[in-house]
């Protein structure tokens, strides 16, 4: 579960992340860095497609400004994956709500 998220910093489980995480049912990966910056490409979640979670959420930063180009978007869901995007404030509740009822992983972007 998340307890906190502010602007920048994440703490999931008693933990505190100041980097962007990855969360997974039992472990978190907190070296998680995009190719791209502020635009995902499969390469940057190709973990997580091996991983074969039931649902990805992918918070895009506090504002939302990470881009979650359509064609991945597709891609991903053509996996038999759901998928839910949004600003990471609306991730973490996404999460908090939906990780114990299916195998979830989150990508989250902690800052803009």
């Amino acid at each position: 579960m998340i307890e906190k998220y502010n602007f920048g910093s994440i703490i999931i489980r008693g933990k505190r992340y100041s980097s962007d995480v990855i969360i997974y049912p039992e472990r978190v990966n907190d070296a998680w860095w995009r190719k791209e910056g502020h635009s995902l490409c499969m390469d940057d979640i190709e973990e997580i497609m091996d991983f074969n979670p039931e649902l990805l959420i992918i918070g895009k930063g506090n504002p939302g400004l990470m881009q979650v180009p359509l064609h991945l978007q597709k891609s991903i869901r053509k996996r038999g994956l759901e998928l839910f995007i949004g600003p990471t404030p609306q991730a973490v509740k996404e999460y908090n709500r939906k990780h114990r009822e299916k195998r979830t992983v989150a990508a989250l972007h902690l800052t803009c």
